[in-house]
């Protein structure tokens, strides 16, 4: 049975790609963005192609942005002294969706990982501690998700930060183990991070 032009079927096998989704749901969405074509199709289109455009990496933390700072770092109210780390741009949203963190960010982009080759250059952890130098940090909130390779993360920044004299905290209550910021509720996140602890 033909399901669609070369043209639909490559369309489907990209956005099956995304998290999240799969075939079958690709082709319900490929479909139903056929059948709104003229409208949700093309305004769909055009959004895409300007955000590729115009976003870009925040210079400062990592998030994404349409400038070289993003809001959150351009924003003077937030230099508190407390920097918040987290492994993705998903997790730093997630924060920001709790509203209970007016410090700044710094997004890590992944985990350590051996078997993937992801040591802490790639993930720019001397930049991080450089970081940490130039800005007077009263304070490093590591927020990495409760995984195996989040909590070693956190270890070894905790360790490399020991003789800044920083003080080094996380998340605490409310994040189960094996669980990921993006796919927690706010109250969850809020109380996590209100309730963090030394490491």
């Amino acid at each position: 049975m033909a399901e669609g032009s070369d043209a639909i079927q490559a369309l489907i096998a990209q956005i099956a790609r995304l998290p999240g989704l799969g075939p079958r749901s690709a082709r319900r969405v490929v479909l139903a963005l056929i059948r709104r074509r003229t409208g949700q199709m093309a305004q769909l289109a055009a959004l895409m192609a300007d955000v590729a455009d115009r976003s870009c990496a925040c210079i400062r933390c990592g998030n994404i942005s349409e400038s070289e700072l993003c809001p959150i770092c351009a924003d003077p109210a937030r230099a508190t002294g407390e920097l918040c780390v987290v492994e993705d741009v998903a997790d730093l949203w997630a924060l920001e969706r709790a509203r209970v963190f007016k410090g700044r960010y710094h997004v890590l982009g992944g985990t350590l990982s051996a078997l993937d080759e992801i040591g802490p250059d790639e993930l720019g952890i001397p930049r991080l501690l450089a970081r940490v130098e130039a800005e007077s940090l009263s304070e490093v909130i590591l927020a990495l998700n409760a995984t195996i390779e989040g909590q070693t993360t956190a270890h070894y920044i905790a360790e490399a930060l020991v003789p800044t004299g920083v003080a080094v905290t996380g998340l605490a209550q409310g994040v189960p183990i094996g669980g990921e910021l993006d796919y927690l509720d706010d109250g969850t996140i809020g109380a996590a991070l209100r309730a963090r602890r030394a490491l």
